[in-house]
């Protein structure tokens, strides 16, 4: 079968291609409203299809949304694109999902592909939130495509942003790990990144609370890879801990596999708070008590903000950069042991 074009349309109602071409595309028309309904009717019956790019030129957007993520292969990430891509489809929109491999250069040649791609709008999650690409920076303080950065922000850039609160996540995960008797509690971080310092201050304030002061040999670097966070908890072992904070699921399942391989296990030997409570299906056991950091309340908030954006600089009525910060919580399950 033929494929329907406008001019079909519109030689079976009678109009100009040009009358059928705007209802079609919800623009303002001098016509009827019975008119209007005609070529929508007769749009529907004969199954038309619109022309995405011709549309595109017309309408002067894409119905695309681009994301940068920096590592596709986390769980956070993974579910947090997922979240994305389903709420853009729910709107019309498709969504092109990059990821930079945790490089601010990569961060920089994405933003201008996405942006050269003709995206209305981009989520970023920066690699490196302590940047000083000067091509990054430079593209993004004057970015003509709306932008809302998600779960990470850059130092000093002025620009709409959606978080969790990561010190607050820190103190919950510490406070209930003293709840249950433990003071020996070593915080394994990553202290390159906003969150992890973040994560960390939260650990010190209620151990500060509790009277307790932070230990050097129980903080640990380590980035969000399972590998890092391996080779960290080869270092715990080494000190008198009875207790780790874990400030990430990958973080989590790399001390984990190094306690197995050392014969120790959770919470008989250490008791473990996570981050991010998105492990749940890996098989170990038990079960990791966590920081859940709510991924669709995130996507929604992240999108409601871009769109909101995008609807602005349609009518040139751009409004002042937003920061919202949303609160993360405990999940209780098995890994903690009272002493």
């Amino acid at each position: 079968m033929a494929k329907v074009t406008l001019k079909d349309i519109a030689r079976e109602v009678g109009l100009s291609v040009t009358s059928v071409s705007l209802v079609l595309n919800n623009r303002p028309c001098k016509i009827s409203e019975a008119s209007r309904q005609r070529i929508l009717e007769t749009a529907r019956r004969k199954g038309y299809i619109p022309n995405q790019i011709a549309r595109s030129l017309v309408m002067q957007h894409t119905s695309t949304i681009g994301l940068i993520i920096p590592n596709i292969e986390s769980r956070f990430f993974a579910s947090l694109a997922k979240n994305i891509e389903l709420r853009c489809r729910e709107r019309g929109y498709a969504l092109i999902i990059t990821n930079s491999d945790d490089s601010p250069e990569n961060d920089a040649k994405l933003v201008r592909l996405l942006v050269n791609r003709g995206v209305d709008g981009l989520l970023i999650v920066v690699s490196d939130e302590f940047a000083t690409d000067e091509h990054l920076l430079a593209d993004l303080s004057h970015l003509p495509t709306p932008f809302v950065m998600v779960d990470r922000f850059i130092e000093g850039l002025f620009c709409d942003k959606v978080r969790f609160n990561n010190e607050l996540g820190g103190y919950l995960a510490t406070r209930h790990l003293l709840d249950q008797g433990h003071e020996k509690i070593a915080c394994i971080v990553n202290p390159n990144s906003n969150t992890g310092r973040e994560r960390f201050d939260g650990y010190s304030r209620a151990l500060g609370e509790a009277g307790i002061q932070v230990r050097r040999d129980y903080v640990l670097s380590s980035d969000y890879y399972i590998s890092s966070a391996y080779e960290a908890a080869g270092r715990l072992v080494k000190t008198d801990a009875t207790a780790v904070f874990a400030s990430s699921d990958n973080i989590a399942l790399g001390l984990l596999k190094r306690l197995y391989s050392f014969d120790l296990r959770v919470p008989r030997d250490y008791s473990v708070v996570s981050y991010d409570n998105s492990a749940a299906d890996v098989l170990f056991e038990p079960e990791l008590t966590s920081i859940e950091q709510n991924v669709p309340e995130l996507s929604g908030a992240a999108l409601d903000l871009l769109f909101r954006r995008i609807e602005e600089s349609e009518t040139g009525e751009l409004g002042g950069p937003d920061e919202v910060v949303l609160n993360p919580k405990l999940v209780l399950k098995d890994s903690v042991r009272r002493l």
